[in-house]
Order: structure tokens, then C-alpha cells, then sequence
């Protein structure tokens, strides 16, 4: 059997353009919604339905908390931000940084050159006693002048 089509002289197009771009739209959508929803799923956020309070002067949780720098001049007198504090103080200083800051507190313990070790060792080892493990001692790297 043998149909025969009738030719008329002007051919019907259909334009895939606008449905092309639908479905790109759609893919793109969806792709960028999954990578949301694994992220969540691998942090473990969003599982639970909590009502989170509000704040007026809330800050990020991923801020690195301020180093404590501690001085101690060439008498073996300690400095934090330019005050003098007794080792009492001082102690207490660290433990406080310790409690708003679990785990992530650091000091930086800059000592004169003409002070005794000691002083230095016992700023370190109130930062034991305060359990601050990220504490260092500054010095200048050889050839360099100090400021």
C-alpha cells in the first residue's frame, strides 16, 4: 500500500529554542538545589527544627577569637593591652579567655630581650594551668632589626 502526502510549498517548523532553554533552567535548578541539600545532609544542619533565638549584636561563629598578647618587659612585669597586670590577674585573664573562647584561645607571649627566662616560662605555664594550648613566643629572626 502506497500513501501519498500532499506537498504543500510551505514547511511548518516547530522552534525548540524556548523549551531547550526550559530544560537548561530546570537542570541548573536542580543541580544547584541537590548540592544544597547533600551539604546539608553532610554538616548534619538542617535536621532539626529549632526555633533559633534572635540577637541584636550577634557575631559569626567562624571568627577566630583575638590572639591575647602578653608582654613582659625587662623587669619581668607583665603588660596586656598596655596595662600592667600581677600574675594573679594575668591567671585570671587567660582562664576568662579560655572559658569564652573553648579550645580555639591563642597567646602570644613577647618578651624583652634583657628579661629573665623565667618570666617568659611562667606565662607559659599559666597557660597550661588555663589548659591554652596555642601559645607562642615572638622573636626577631636574626638580622632583622626590631621594631
Amino acid at each position: 500500500m502506497h500513501f501519498q502526502q500532499k506537498k504543500s510549498g510551505e514547511k511548518r517548523r516547530l522552534d525548540m529554542t524556548p523549551m531547550i532553554d526550559c530544560v537548561f533552567q530546570l537542570l541548573l535548578f536542580f543541580l544547584v538545589a541537590s548540592h544544597f541539600e547533600e551539604q546539608a545532609r553532610m554538616t548534619g544542619e538542617g535536621e532539626l527544627d529549632a526555633n533559633l533565638p534572635e540577637a541584636a549584636a550577634a557575631m559569626p561563629m567562624v571568627m577566630r577569637p583575638r590572639e591575647l598578647i602578653v608582654n613582659i618587659d625587662g623587669r619581668g612585669q607583665f603588660f596586656v593591652s598596655g596595662e600592667p597586670q600581677s600574675e594573679p590577674q594575668l591567671s585570671a585573664m587567660l582562664r576568662r579567655a579560655q572559658v569564652d573562647n573553648p579550645g580555639s584561645q591563642s597567646v602570644v607571649i613577647r618578651g624583652d630581650a634583657t628579661a629573665d627566662w623565667k618570666y617568659i616560662a611562667r606565662v607559659m605555664s599559666l597557660c597550661n594551668q588555663a589548659q591554652i594550648n596555642d601559645y607562642r613566643v615572638a622573636v626577631v629572626p636574626e638580622g632583622e632589626v626590631a621594631q
